[in-house]
């Protein structure tokens, strides 16, 4: 459930008509929905009652804006974090350092030094490499720095290739064969305080199974590492649950994905580490968009928008499905394809998609845009940075500017050497 829907022929994001966003802030502009995202996070967290002890860690890289971490940050989420970058929007959200989580394949020296400096409560290590260097950080500060190893499974998320992160050739994790005798290794220095593991095999999960069999893999290597004589208090289960973005798309629900896990991690007796993203902030958020052009094709005509490749990439890099429903739809429907503007044939959202007939002026959305929406747009063909709204109830602000092409162009410059 989001709290998008039309009254009197109007689309509406909770009680804000969304023409007047259009015409206070132009177009195209991402538009948030705070009962959403509190929404998703209550029924994400009440799913998990049943699983014992849980931590909860909104996967930022999903939507990083701070105004969002603010909301999610009042419904007791803490954030995982995969940059310096994010930890800081994270701590400026308000987040308890001791309630981030740092994750990723690539953090630097500098990253882990600085995130030992905040304080935070969690380094996911990727290899023992990263471990052995953030002992010895730690140990330079006399402090010991808490973390989890994370191991790959090899266990086919059946997600889409470039987001699936659980198979033995992917970049991430430490092969699960070779954990034990690792953890064992990282154990003994000082400056650790290695208190667990942790698995993430994919994003936009469509089906249980996948997980439930990494979880019964992890679970082996609990009992696995008891046994050697560690004391494993901590299990990172990571995120990926999807969300559906066709409109007779039926995924798991958190109910089920919560009641799966109580079963599979029966008698761990370890807090439960999780770090949903795109379920959160997915149905949270639209890109809003004009029509500019309805442009005669030789099959279909090209509907072509204001909103491009740049501002949401999504559909360019996987192939996505986001639906697009006119704002104000007059009741009959077309063929079509939809296209931006920007110079590229992958700038193209639809080809012969059933559409609300729309013409030149229009307003439409792009639905299903708050997870990898803004945090993936560019200024690709030196268009403006796309901004992003936040409504609540009858009120809305906008929560990231429109950076212009020439506020760009104002911090390049051009050497000496080249100046006429």
């Amino acid at each position: 459930m989001d709290h998008f829907h039309y009254r009197d022929g109007v689309l509406h994001v909770e009680d804000v008509a969304l023409p007047a966003i259009a015409e206070a802030v132009g177009t195209p502009v991402y538009v948030y929905s705070t009962a959403t995202f509190r929404r998703h996070a209550q029924v994400f967290r009440d799913a998990l009652k049943g699983a014992g002890r849980v931590h909860l860690a909104y996967a930022i890289k999903a939507n990083p804006n701070v105004a969002v971490l603010r909301v999610l940050a009042d419904e007791g989420y803490g954030a995982d974090v995969v940059s310096a970058g994010e930890m800081a929007r994270a701590l400026a959200a308000g987040i308890p350092a001791s309630d981030i989580v740092f994750s990723g394949v690539g953090k630097t020296r500098d990253e882990l030094a600085r995130a030992l400096d905040a304080g935070i409560g969690q380094f996911n290590l990727e290899l023992e490499e990263e471990g052995e260097v953030l002992a010895a950080l730690a140990r330079d500060r006399g402090i010991r720095a808490p973390a989890v190893l994370r191991v790959n499974p090899d266990v086919d998320a059946g997600t889409h290739a470039k987001i699936s992160t659980g198979r033995k050739e992917n970049k991430f994790g430490v092969p699960i064969d070779q954990a034990p005798a690792m953890f064992d290794r990282l154990s003994k220095h000082d400056g650790l305080d290695l208190r667990g593991v942790a698995i993430h095999i994919g994003s936009q999960l469509a089906d249980l199974a996948p997980l439930k069999a990494a979880y019964a893999r992890i679970g082996e290597l609990v009992a696995e590492l008891r046994a050697a004589g560690h004391v494993i208090s901590r299990v990172d289960l990571g995120g990926g649950l999807g969300v559906p973005y066709k409109p007779d798309d039926v995924l798991p629900s958190p109910a089920d994905y919560g009641a799966m896990v109580a079963r599979a991690t029966a008698g761990w007796d370890v807090e439960l580490m999780f770090e949903p993203g795109r379920v959160i902030a997915g149905n949270a958020g639209v890109l809003l968009t004009k029509v500019i052009w309805v442009k005669p094709g030789v099959t279909n005509p090209y509907v072509i928008v204001d909103a491009a490749m740049n501002d949401l990439a999504r559909v360019a890099m996987y192939d996505a499905y986001h639906d697009f429903v006119a704002v104000e739809p007059g009741g009959e429907r077309m063929t079509a394809n939809i296209a931006g503007p920007v110079c590229e044939t992958g700038d193209t959202f639809a080809m012969g998609r059933d559409i609300d007939v729309v013409k030149s002026g229009d307003l439409g959305v792009f639905r299903t845009a708050g997870a990898y929406g803004a945090t993936m747009a560019s200024t690709y063909n030196s268009r403006a940075l796309v901004p992003e709204v936040l409504v609540d109830g009858d009120r809305f602000a906008v929560v990231a500017d429109r950076i212009e092409p020439e506020t760009i162009l104002a911090a390049e410059r051009v050497p000496e050497w080249l100046k006429r």
